[in-house]
């Protein structure tokens, strides 16, 4: 009777209704933190990724020395609306099955040129250049050059100009990507040397990398950019050695692979990052020599027509008009006339 009555007291009661009331609440608040700590993920991820579309925004318009934050944003918005714009019109008439293939996206990529926007552009470029040429060729033909001409003939001619337009785009692409390569190729044995330093002074690979693509900007945007979006990828891919093959796949060039096989490798079999990074420098500074003899040991063929041609008429002219001149005021020319 005595623990019945304890049971029923007033003081047991309200101890026993506080502790369930507490355990409660400490029981709803944590299903609540548990059931949002999914979508919590997945919010965080969708936070990394604009946090780096911005990051790469702001240091490609650092890069470009770009500046108005108005007029950069309505340059946005009618990219936008432009974009869309080409996107339906590819999606109606199905021009990737017919214009891309699997090598397009990096064919583009090598270009500078990433995203499905790029790609809908090139497409949309290679099904619009034919129709535009012909009619700009048909009425340059029909009302300047061959306004004589029959009409069919005309349109014969302008049909021939517009297929050799449906070429274009791939041309344009083609320089593009030898410019920047270019531009990646003269600058690459600097980030090199500059990457071993950083390494060597006790950076991490991911720091090493910053610091490079800020030195090099001024060199070579375009190299800034491709390291640029490396150390992005560094930070949020799961698989590091993805990272550095993205880098040589989006150059296309043998000595940006070979310097990514290189940490590839120290990566996986834990070798010494700066002893790879100082063999590839040496080897990208006496690539870079062999490459300056050779041009060197080409300019003398390359000489020879200017200066038979510009050099060597000059030449003879200063040599020979003293004399002809001192004829001149003597009468010799008089006294062979007569």
């Amino acid at each position: 009777m005595g623990a019945i009555e304890a049971l029923m007291a007033r003081e047991f009661l309200i101890a026993a209704l506080a502790a369930v009331s507490a355990a409660a609440v400490v029981f709803t608040l944590g299903f609540t933190f548990l059931g949002r700590s999914g979508t919590s993920v997945k919010q965080r991820i969708k936070r990394v990724a604009l946090e780096r579309e911005k990051m790469r925004a702001e240091e490609m318009a650092r890069l470009r020395g770009r500046g108005g934050d108005q007029q950069e944003q309505a340059r946005t918005m009618r990219r936008a609306a432009g974009r869309q714009s080409i996107q339906n019109v590819v999606e109606r008439f199905s021009l990737q099955k017919a214009f891309a293939d699997d090598g397009t996206g990096d064919a583009l990529a090598m270009a500078g040129l990433r995203g499905q926007s790029a790609l809908n552009a090139y497409v949309f470029a290679r099904f619009v250049s034919p129709f535009v040429l012909f009619v700009i060729a048909f009425i340059y033909l029909q009302f300047t050059v061959f306004a004589d001409k029959p009409l069919y003939l005309n349109a014969i001619y302008a049909l021939f100009i517009g297929l050799i337009g449906a070429y274009l785009p791939t041309l344009w692409l083609k320089n593009r990507t030898t410019k920047r390569q270019a531009s990646i190729r003269r600058a690459w044995p600097d980030a090199l040397d500059l990457m071993l330093l950083c390494v060597e002074a006790g950076m991490s690979v991911e720091h090493a990398f910053k610091r490079v693509a800020k030195e090099i900007g001024l060199q070579s945007p375009e190299l800034a950019e491709e390291i640029t979006l490396t150390t992005a990828e560094l930070s949020f891919l799961e698989d590091r050695t993805r990272a550095y093959d993205n880098l040589g796949k989006r150059t296309g060039l043998d000595i940006v692979k070979s310097v990514m096989t290189s940490l590839i490798q120290a990566d996986r079999y834990g070798t010494s990052v700066g002893t790879s990074l100082r063999v590839m420098a040496e080897e990208g500074r006496e690539t870079r020599m062999m490459e300056a003899e050779k041009k060197a040991a080409a300019l003398p063929p390359k000489l020879t027509v200017p200066l038979i041609v510009f050099f060597l008429p000059v030449l003879f002219i200063v040599i020979i008009a003293p004399a002809i001149i001192k004829m001149i005021s003597q009468g010799s020319f008089s006294a062979f006339g007569g």
